[in-house]
């Protein structure tokens, strides 16, 4: 039988105090900035209840005497983290953000709610799931409504909603779809954003994905002028520097198309709007202050009411996660793209590299996590930086049968890997294992975010 050590002992005394003092101690005074789309630029964000495999895990560390990786986890999962309302009843999910703001209320902090229920979730990917109608969709909503009331809150609303459109899932013939998606997040957006301490945001992706121009037509189309703004990186790895620049872009090119000077010229021309691919090389960071250049020359004047934004930072503290320092790219190129699995011992070919960098967004391994939640960032566009993805929880089972992963057994495979096709297919050889499902705790993951985190825990 195991016996407790004084170590041990004295490491759960640690742990539960650090828990308690966590969530019970008082908050710094509030202090409004004079912008009222802005957060409070002192506020302290409210830190949920962690993950239960997640306090299995720790305890199972300190059993294995690792006590330093169970202070590491307990860290990690003191950090403000949002809370996701994913779906249920109305009843269910009023009851479920009812009980986060009376927690947040007993910690003097500000709750981040995820909400993630919108029809047709994710592309019908790992993560499907949500209403089945545009009115189940609404009750939903209104019951969120009509708990928040006039609580102080930020509402992350329904991540990859704008930047996967049912027309980009490609299952939306008619488009019909697609007219839905607005109309839902017209709603979702106008109710929660009548709320009088409500902060709404809404869904733009990430650097790596949409030009500026789609993403902000798409934005303005969804209502964004009556929220706080948009949010980007959400559950993704991309580097804060460059989701500044891209942000401020996106908020550019909404005052540019905006703009009803000199004869009107630039009204409704999003596409006009200079972006990460062109004139700057999305690949090559040193080419990005040309884009910078294109919003110097061409808009009339500074913005007025610039758009504002929130980042999400929880896994992007390691810029260059998947490169490998020898990469004659590395000190420009993004993450992502799994260099490093072209270099000895692995020697995967190219095309092979080419599905790795493909599935970058899951459960990418060499990540760390970031920036802690603040709303002081220094910049004025730049609201708060916060953990939106629930650090520690699978993307999904990213493998070769859900095309996120790809492997050549032949040149690479290690004892105890499957060697039967059809095993291979569920197998994620950057981890050696198979993932969890979407949301599930990856053990493996949580430490390795924890140990690799920018700055330190």
């Amino acid at each position: 039988m195991f016996q407790p050590t004084r170590a041990l002992r004295s490491m759960t005394i640690v742990l539960l105090s650090g828990v308690v003092m966590m969530l019970a101690g008082a908050a710094a005074p509030v202090t409004a900035r004079d912008d009222d789309r802005g957060t409070n630029s002192h506020v302290r964000f409210h830190v949920r209840a962690p993950n239960p495999a997640a306090i299995q895990q720790i305890y199972q560390l300190i059993r294995q005497r690792q006590y330093k990786n169970a202070e590491l986890l307990t860290k990690l999962v003191l950090v403000p983290q949002a809370t996701w309302l994913v779906g249920g009843s109305p009843q269910e999910v009023a009851q479920l953000t009812k009980q986060t703001l009376v927690q947040a209320r007993f910690q003097r902090a500000t709750p981040v709610f995820v909400l993630y229920n919108i029809p047709g979730r994710d592309c019908g990917g790992y993560s499907a799931g949500g209403a089945q109608t545009t009115s189940a969709y609404v009750a939903w909503i209104d019951a969120i409504v009509s708990t928040v009331r006039d609580h102080e809150a930020i509402v992350i609303l329904e991540p990859d909603a704008l930047a996967n459109l049912p027309v980009d899932c490609g299952y939306d013939p008619t488009g019909q779809l697609t007219v839905d998606r607005y109309a839902q997040l017209r709603h979702a957006s106008d109710t929660l954003s009548a709320l009088p301490r409500a902060r709404v945001y809404l869904d733009a992706g990430h650097s790596r994905w949409h030009s500026v121009g789609t993403i902000a037509s798409r934005l303005v189309q969804a209502g964004v002028s009556n929220t706080s703004g948009f949010y980007l990186n959400a559950s993704n790895y991309q580097p804060t520097s460059a989701l500044t620049q891209y942000g401020t872009w996106i908020s550019s090119c909404i005052a540019f198309a905006s703009d009803p000077s000199e004869g009107g010229w630039r009204l409704g021309h999003y596409d006009y709007c200079a972006s990460q691919y062109f004139p700057a090389n999305a690949d090559d960071y040193s080419t990005w202050p040309l884009t910078d250049d294109w919003y110097a020359n061409n808009l009339s004047g500074p913005p007025q009411n610039p758009t504002h934004f929130v980042i999400d930072t929880s896994r992007n503290g390691q810029v260059h996660a998947s490169n490998s320092p020898s990469d004659p790219t590395y000190a420009n190129s993004p993450p992502g793209r799994m260099t490093l699995y072209a270099q000895p011992p692995y020697n995967q070919p190219a095309n092979i590299i080419g599905t790795l960098a493909g599935g970058s967004w899951c459960n990418l391994r060499g990540a760390g996590v970031g920036a802690r939640p603040t709303a002081d960032t220094g910049n004025p566009l730049i609201d708060a930086y916060l953990w939106i993805k629930i650090v520690g929880e699978s993307d999904g089972p990213c493998n070769a049968a859900g095309g996120a992963r790809a492997w050549d057994y032949s040149v690479y495979t290690e004892s105890g890997w499957p060697t039967i096709f059809l095993e291979q297919q569920t197998f994620d050889p950057l981890w050696g294992r198979q993932d969890p499902a979407a949301g599930a705790w990856f053990p493996e993951q949580a430490l390795e975010l924890a140990k690799q985190a920018v700055p330190r825990l």
